[in-house]
């Protein structure tokens, strides 16, 4: 089991920056990949990064791949999204996600693979 609580959503203008991070509890989340996904109103829940239980493999969609960097602490039981240049079509909730039964190495795109979810964060990127 592992419950996830994300922080560091807000309102900011279009080129800046924001860093979200997610607090996980329970003893899978240091054998578990980890994934952020977003959600704006009317469209469906899509990926955004995702990284391997060591941190050692990540994987991006192409629309925020050199701007946002997906990294975890398992020490702290934590996983972060940094996101830079950002853009109104940035404007979603975001969530965070574990994925308990990836393979080590494995970061997967399809939210129907992540076990466990967080509340979300709102992000809204004003033009």
């Amino acid at each position: 089991q592992v419950q996830l609580v994300e922080s560091g959503g807000g309102l900011v203008q279009a080129g800046g920056s924001l860093r979200l991070s997610c607090a996980a509890s329970g003893r899978a989340f240091s054998t578990s990949a980890m994934g952020w996904f977003r959600q704006a109103p009317g469209k469906e829940r899509e990926f955004v990064a995702a990284i391997s239980w060591s941190g050692g493999f990540t994987n991006y969609a192409d629309s925020v791949k050199g701007r946002f960097t997906i990294s975890r602490d398992n020490a702290k039981n934590t996983v972060d999204l940094q996101m830079n240049s950002l853009k109104p079509e940035d404007t979603a909730v975001y969530h965070c996600a574990a994925d308990a039964t990836a393979h080590w190495l494995q970061t997967r795109r399809t939210p129907t693979a992540y076990d466990y979810w967080g509340q979300g964060t709102q992000v809204t990127v004003s033009s």
